[in-house]
Formats: C-alpha cells, structure tokens, sequence
C-alpha cells in the first residue's frame, strides 16, 4: 500500500486514494491509553511529540499518529476537523 505524506493531500485534493486517506485519518480514534476513545487529531501534540521520541507503533496506528503530528506541525490539523464535520 502507498503510504501518503498528509501535507501533500492539502495540495491535491482530487485524488480520491487522498480523500479516502483523509477520511480515514479524520475518523481515527485512539484505542487505548490516557486518550482512549479521542479522535487522534484531537490528541494534544506535546502527547504525540512525547510518542515520536519513544516511538511511535509499527502498525497502521503508529503511521496515524505520525501523520497527525505531521499536520499538526504545520498547522493543517483543523482539515480533519473541518472533515469531521461535514
């Protein structure tokens, strides 16, 4: 599977594999911990920078959580929220 940069799908919103890329990490949810049951993308950054250095999973969660704080670090996290709720 192509793993997407986030930042990138900004740029080129007619792909429709970024589209449903965004989505899904739009809709992502934490499974466990501290913030379980919140939205990724809502996750406070500090959190995810915290997770970076220890290591994020090497799973489809981990790559979530590094696109996040990717988006967050370049202040595109409000997309997912805007996503959310339409």
């Amino acid at each position: 599977m192509e793993r997407h940069t986030y930042t990138h799908i900004y740029l080129d919103m007619n792909s429709e594999s970024y589209k449903k890329a965004l989505l899904e990490l739009a809709s992502a949810k934490m499974p466990f911990g501290k913030y379980k049951g919140y939205f990724i993308s809502d996750i406070p950054e500090y959190y995810l920078v915290w997770y970076k250095r220890k290591g994020f999973p090497e799973n489809k969660l981990g790559r979530q959580m590094q696109e996040v704080l990717e988006l967050k670090e370049n202040g595109l996290e409000p997309i997912l929220r805007k996503i959310r709720t339409c």
